[in-house]
């Protein structure tokens, strides 16, 4: 038996306790593709640890484990536990792709980058008894073809009463923003699947709540537009990642609504241009964000910021400059985070080189708002606690009244579930709180 593991990770910093939780809304996509990537002829079993309690004592074959930065510590404590017991562990995941030498200490193999030709290939060595310690592919796979995922091998208690699956429609991201890794785990290239495969994989999860989870789902306009075309006879809600400046496209936001989109997430990093510039986030257009919000609210789509705090152009009068306007232009959902460069990238080498890392060992290892970097304009301390208070302010009940339409739509109610989920998670927490849990 092939047992593919998806570790958690642990509640907060420097503690051995375990992240729980009931269900997920979100149906898990990794471990379900994983185990369409095993051959033909093998029993396997799929444990997502985060609701599932892991039995060290059943009988297996092999291990999978599959590790981001943040499962990284819990991976490892499985996987010695696992090969102490004699049975071979192989990790990957994106926690690979910078770390490989690092985890070899804790597996028989590492997968880096993309599984579709190598995981098949490490079964293969692995019953022929000549398992290598390194695995990577030679070329990024063109997406034509891909398994579907196999649901059927999930657990029902990862199943909530309401799901929403996940489903992938390219790789890659065709933008270069200075402080993103996603070119080094997903390749240069933008690649898109066929769009018939992706209608074909919708159909095949028999759900009408869909999220796609690409960097990108609209980076090419014209493939986009096909595929949202293709859309509207499955009458099905769906919900993804753009850029902002698709959202002043009419022709395209129209056909995003035809089709059932339900709510967007937008990487607008900062309404403060000079940092925009200096991130080269081309994408945001900070005179024009007003106008964003503006179309959004009038086509009725629920919609929500991604933020970044911590950045060399930042002053402290920031936080409170973002949170008036989030308010003002009643954003109906915001996630405001620390900045924290990424392995693999010039920006960390700059920091590094600069001693303005704080921890680089630990870094990304822990949830919660921690300030891994030394702000150039202002301390750790006040980056993270001014990221807790406009958590605590911008998910106060007088900012949600004003901000939040009435919940008589399945996109109003979407945005007034985001809010309330994101004001337990803060509630009762005044540093380093754990918002990693939806």
């Amino acid at each position: 038996m092939i047992h593919i593991i998806q570790p958690t990770h642990f509640e907060k910093a420097f503690s051995k306790k375990l992240f729980k939780s009931k269900a997920r809304a979100l149906v898990p996509l990794t471990l379900p593709y994983l185990g369409a990537l095993i051959p033909p002829g093998h029993k396997i079993r799929l444990t997502d640890e985060q609701i599932q309690d892991l039995d060290f004592n059943e009988p297996c074959d092999c291990v999978l484990i599959t590790s981001t930065i943040l499962t990284s510590f819990r991976a490892y404590e499985i996987a010695d536990r696992f090969r102490a017991k004699g049975v071979p562990v192989i990790i990957g995941g994106p926690h690979c792709t910078f770390y490989a030498e690092e985890v070899l200490q804790h597996a028989d193999a590492v997968v880096q980058g993309e599984g579709e030709t190598q995981v098949p290939l490490v079964i293969k060595d692995l019953e022929a008894g000549r398992l290598k310690r390194f695995y990577k592919a030679d070329k990024l796979h063109d997406l034509k073809g891909l398994p579907f995922p196999r649901y059927d091998l999930l657990h029902p208690a990862v199943f909530s009463r309401f799901p929403t699956y996940s489903v992938q429609t390219t790789r890659g991201c065709p933008y270069r923003c200075e402080f993103c890794a996603e070119r080094f785990h997903l390749g240069e290239r933008y690649r898109m699947r066929p769009v018939e495969e992706v209608v074909e994989e919708i159909k095949q999860t028999g759900c009408k709540q869909i999220f796609f989870a690409d960097s990108t789902f609209a980076g090419n306009r014209s493939r986009t537009m096909e595929l949202m075309e293709r859309l509207i006879p499955l009458r099905i809600r769906w919900s993804t990642l753009w850029n902002t400046n698709r959202c002043l496209d009419e022709e395209f936001m129209q056909l995003a609504k035809r089709s059932g989109l339900l709510h967007i997430n937008m990487g607008v990093e900062s309404i403060n241009k000079h940092t925009l510039e200096n991130m080269n986030k081309k994408t945001t257009p900070a005179d024009r964000l007003s106008e964003v919000t503006r179309i959004l609210r009038r086509l009725g789509i629920s919609f929500s910021f991604n933020l970044i705090f911590g950045w060399d152009t930042d002053h402290l009068e920031d936080f409170d400059a973002t949170l008036d306007f989030l308010i003002e232009n009643k954003v109906h959902v915001a996630f405001f985070n620390v900045f924290s460069p990424h392995k693999g990238t010039k920006i960390y080498d700059r920091y590094l080189e600069e001693g303005r890392l704080r921890d680089p060992y630990n870094m990304g290892r822990w949830p919660g708002v921690i300030a891994e970097i030394y702000p150039k304009n202002y301390s750790p301390e006040e980056l993270e606690q001014n990221v807790l208070r406009l958590y605590r302010q911008f998910y106060s009940w007088p900012s949600m009244l004003k901000r939040l339409p009435l919940p008589v739509t399945k996109a109003n109610i979407a945005s007034w579930f985001m809010n309330l989920q994101e004001r337990k998670l803060y509630k009762g927490n005044t540093h380093r709180a754990n918002f990693d849990g939806i």
